[in-house]
């Protein structure tokens, strides 16, 4: 399958995640991105050295200055189930701005074109790393790394886009 490209629209899919309320929510892509300017940003794992370090935080830190460009929102997805997801956000008490996604099962980073075989590692079937600018669903910029790389797909990469 060829990975998501520039002038593509998102597929739809289901995600999970923890509201403010601790209750799992299941959520559809299009339910929180038909209209707006959102960037969907995946890593290939939760706690994982370069996702935590460098990936995650600079989305967190440019949070304001993308939303000033009219980003509506900032959605991180990964495949990891919505507990992990849950406790890796609140290792981040600053990231109001960001949505961490649970793809548990992979579903929608395979609709994406975008699963990264790290089996070797004893991963398992993740996602590249990437970062996508969508305008109402449609896809304006697509940030996507060959494997586990962090060069294209950062913060700083979607600012200049923009």
């Amino acid at each position: 399958m060829a990975p998501i490209a520039v002038g593509d629209v998102v597929p739809d899919g289901t995600l999970a995640y923890f509201d403010g309320e601790d209750q799992m929510q299941q959520v559809s892509v299009h339910s929180l991105a038909a209209g707006k300017k959102v960037i969907l940003f995946g890593v290939p794992g939760a706690f994982t050295p370069t996702c935590s370090l460098k990936h995650v935080p600079g989305f967190i830190e440019k949070a304001d200055e993308l939303k000033s460009k009219g980003v509506d929102e900032l959605l991180c997805i990964s495949v990891n189930d919505p507990f992990v997801m849950k406790a890796w956000a609140k290792t981040y008490p600053e990231a109001k701005n960001v949505k961490f996604l649970a793809d548990g099962s992979g579903t929608y980073t395979h609709a994406l074109g975008l699963e990264l075989d790290l089996s070797e590692k004893g991963l398992g079937i993740r996602s590249r790393r990437f970062a996508l600018l969508m305008d109402d669903l449609k896809v304006k910029v697509a940030n996507i790394e060959s494997g586990g790389e962090f060069t294209v797909s950062g913060a700083d990469d979607i600012l200049k886009a923009l």
